[in-house]
């Protein structure tokens, strides 16, 4: 297994294993089973989040930390990377902390706690922010709009609360996610400017129907090393090709109206039609080369695959073995050129 540094000291293999569906698609045994798989494969890392299952609902909130948490208390603390996430303004999931308005002090605390404990352990390695505090087009939006500006808390003060779990030992390091070039640069500049704990990792969504990561972020990520933790690399299925066959089949875009907005875009699906054929070309299913051509991103630090059955987490890892030749790569490339970024 291939390591990959994130900013100067934490070391993360370059798999990393996805785990919302625990909770939700996948059941506690079955969640157990693929961390279990994963280990033995040397994929030490795991993202997880304090509103997963997902799609997030009061019923299953906290679900997926818990089942990790029962897996975890049985392994060697020391030997496994624990990633996790304090949830932004509530987007009306008053169901966390009774839906917060803001990433203050007292929301990001008791976030934390809450993890811990659903966790069953005293730190994580990376607590990541789950979505910026400010306004920014996320989640399938793509344009900024100044008029729903809002007042909030500065992000030196995100910065001094984080430092405070740092110094406390709650939290090993500290990252960002579905963040701006702007908002990158805003808390680096912040922590160097008053001598906070820096960035170490920022999680965004990459694949090959959605590179936007390559326009700013991709030289913010080197200049101020902070890695990408590359989410959604299959775009919700789209690039397995199960949706190609069959339009209602099953996984999350089909089970849960709505789901997936940034992938019904209009050229979404000929995009995904020209890279199936590419792959069939080049002798591969179009999940492996999805991932291989992540792989490839000097980047990206390490790739989020998550999976509801163990035939999709044991395909998802063997893609890492593919090395794309240097003509797969010119392929890609025109095909982007054709459907460029189709589900930003």
């Amino acid at each position: 297994m291939k390591f990959n540094l994130l900013g100067n000291s934490l070391r993360v293999p370059e798999i990393c294993l996805g785990t919302m569906t625990f909770g939700e698609q996948n059941s506690e045994a079955e969640g157990h089973a693929q961390l279990d798989f994963a280990l033995e494969c040397g994929i030490n890392f795991i993202d997880t989040a304090e509103m997963y299952a997902v799609p997030s609902r009061a019923e299953t909130f906290g679900a997926t930390e818990t089942i990790i948490g029962a897996w975890l208390k049985k392994k060697p603390r020391d030997k496994v990377i624990v990633a996790t996430k304090v949830a932004g303004p509530s987007r009306n999931m008053t169901w966390i902390r009774g839906g917060p308005l803001s990433m203050d002090r007292s929301n990001i605390r008791e976030a934390i706690e809450g993890s811990l404990k659903r966790l069953q352990t005293d730190y994580v390695d990376l607590y990541q922010l789950h979505w910026p505090e400010r306004n920014v087009p996320m989640f399938g939006q793509y344009s900024f709009d100044a008029a729903k500006e809002r007042e909030g808390v500065t992000i030196r003060a995100q910065l001094e609360t984080l430092a405070e779990l740092v110094q406390e030992g709650k939290v090993r390091h500290i990252g960002l996610s579905n963040e701006t070039p702007w908002g990158v640069c805003e808390f680096a500049r912040a922590a160097q400017a008053s001598g906070l704990p820096r960035m170490v990792s920022i999680q965004n969504a990459y694949n090959l129907l959605n590179r936007v990561f390559e326009y700013g972020l991709s030289e913010v990520s080197y200049r101020e090393k902070i890695g990408l933790l590359a989410y959604s690399p299959l775009a919700f299925g789209h690039l397995s090709g199960k949706y190609l066959d069959n339009p209602q089949a099953r996984g999350r875009i089909t089970l849960w109206q709505g789901f997936g907005q940034r992938y019904s875009k209009v050229n979404t699906l000929p995009a995904v039609r020209a890279y199936a054929e590419l792959a069939r070309k080049l002798g591969m299913s179009l999940a492996t080369l999805a991932l291989a051509f992540i792989r490839s991103r000097g980047f990206a630090a390490s790739t989020i695959i998550g999976a509801t059955t163990m035939g999709q987490l044991k395909e998802n890892i063997a893609a890492f073995e593919v090395e794309l030749n240097e003509d797969a790569l010119r392929e890609i490339e025109l095909i982007h050129l054709r459907y460029t970024n189709p589900a930003p």
